[in-house]
């Protein structure tokens, strides 16, 4: 993978405006608003987004240098958000399951609703941009947000009751950094959630690594009898 010097002219904004992408991008929003046929099902078009993940990162993959202080920044957020909904999570367990061991929580992380501020790109039409990437009818793997969703039950799944098996930190080496360049990336600790947006949803890496803000929800719900012997 071709890497460059953080002092060359090329900038991430650079790759990121040019006509033949503003008018894909154009065409999603469209698409996604519905504006030209009230009949019409935005997710015949969910190619649009997929079309464009992969233009973006063909681009900005080869000038991996300039991304990485972002890079960093976006998975220590996400980490540092992760934790707090799992801390969370759990505390509302421990407060219900005196209920009875048919009590469920399930925690589910996703990205702020507000277009990232720190994007280079900025201007009129983005936020309906990002409203249509982060649409689960669309970008379908994102439905329970960035990663994986936390299920707590009556049980001890390991995934479920300690935090770095479920951010995937117990797995040598520590880092989720496929499809990135190996050495430049090789002491990051990149956690699964990562690779999760990165390789599994239709983000395009740009999309979501100038983010730092991210909100979360819990469920409560309480499995009866007929339930648990299906």
């Amino acid at each position: 993978m071709q890497r460059i010097s953080k002092q060359s002219t090329m900038n991430i904004k650079d790759l990121l405006l040019d006509d033949a992408l503003k008018a894909l991008e154009d065409q999603i929003i469209l698409s996604f608003e519905g504006l030209w046929s009230k009949d019409h099902d935005y997710t015949d078009e969910r190619s649009l987004i997929e079309v464009r993940k992969t233009i973006i990162n063909h681009r900005v993959l080869q000038y991996q240098d300039l991304l990485l202080p972002d890079i960093i920044a976006f998975n220590d957020a996400m980490r540092e958000a992760l934790r707090e909904m799992f801390d969370k999570a759990h505390a509302v367990y421990e407060a219900n399951k005196g209920f009875g061991e048919d009590v469920e929580v399930e925690a589910c992380c996703y990205f702020s609703n507000d277009y990232p501020a720190l994007h280079p790109v900025q201007g009129e039409n983005r936020q309906e941009l990002w409203n249509a990437l982060q649409d689960s009818g669309w970008n379908l793997l994102y439905e329970y947000g960035v990663s994986f969703p936390l299920q707590l039950r009556g049980n001890d799944d390991p995934d479920s009751n300690d935090f770095d098996e479920f951010i995937g930190m117990n797995c040598p080496p520590p880092n989720w950094n496929e499809g990135l360049d190996q050495e430049l990336t090789k002491d990051l600790h990149l956690i699964q959630a990562f690779h999760n947006l990165f390789d599994h949803t239709d983000f395009a890496i740009t999309d979501f690594i100038y983010c730092r803000d991210f909100y979360y929800e819990i469920k409560v719900g309480f499995r009866n009898e007929a339930q648990q012997n299906h």
